[in-house]
């Protein structure tokens, strides 16, 4: 079983509001993603995502397909493309209907010092982490509203709460969202949207155990992490779950923190 299917648990909750919603994920293809659309389609939700990587969101859905879950729509999107992105949601609602719930989880958390980071990769950081979320809740804006409401999930970290100093741009954006997801929310709440900061600690993705999971970092979390388990994508999915679900109904400008008790 792969680190990304581990962190499940026996009787997951059901939302039956989660049931043909439509769901718009964004970095849905490995991951923190691919257990969001794993989930979500385990709902019966109509899920679409988008990704970079075409070779494993192909995979997952025909995974997902195969279990008999409702098959997701999985569109080819760099995010830094704004119109591609408008353009995806505009496909999702005109093969789904309106989406009434968008999980903003696209990013990327690279390592870098201050002295190297020039203008050219400060933007880029901007753009792949923060930027697409606001423009994607925009997109997904007035079809919400004409709906009744919705919920949008903003993805932040807890870097920014702890002050990592290994990826300063990164954690920048990531502070952003939070601001951002309070003004989005104030300004979106009388139409009955909902936005919210689902704020992840150090998850044990395929990715993160690759890259940087070492003795160094098995001590940091035993001494920083209240609860002893480790944090899986499955983890998130489920807060993430609850949020994007009727259960959550009067839940908005909030942060949402799943990180075992890091911060």
């Amino acid at each position: 079983m792969s680190n990304e299917r581990k962190g499940a648990i026996d009787q997951p909750a059901v939302y039956p509001s989660l049931k043909d919603r439509v769901v718009f994920i964004t970095g849905g293809g490995s991951g923190i993603g691919e257990s969001l659309v794993e989930h979500f389609c385990a709902q019966g939700a109509k899920v679409a995502f988008v990704d970079i990587a075409a070779a494993p969101s192909k995979a997952l859905v025909e995974r997902i397909a195969a279990k008999g879950d409702p098959k997701p729509l999985f569109m080819p999107c760099d995010l830094r493309d704004i119109e591609a992105l408008r353009s995806c949601v505009a496909q999702a609602a005109k093969e789904l209907g309106p989406i009434r719930a968008l999980l903003n989880n696209a990013g990327n958390d690279d390592r870098h010092a201050t002295a190297d980071v020039t203008v050219d990769y400060w933007n880029d950081r901007m753009a792949v982490n923060v930027r697409h979320q606001f423009f994607a809740a925009q997109a997904v804006r007035p079809m919400m509203r004409d709906a009744g409401g919705g919920s949008i999930v903003m993805f932040g970290s807890i870097t920014w709460l702890v002050g990592d100093g290994d990826c300063p741009a990164y954690v920048t954006s990531k502070a952003a969202i939070t601001g951002m997801t309070r003004a989005l929310a104030r300004e979106f709440g009388p139409e009955r949207i909902r936005v919210n900061c689902l704020l992840p600690g150090w998850v044990m993705t395929e990715r993160q155990v690759k890259l940087w999971l070492n003795e160094a970092g098995e001590k940091q979390i035993a001494e920083r992490q209240c609860l002893p388990d480790r944090l899986f994508a499955p983890d998130i999915a489920r807060m993430a779950l609850f949020l994007a679900a009727d259960d959550s109904r009067m839940c908005s400008s909030q942060n949402f923190i799943v990180d075992g008790g890091w911060v």
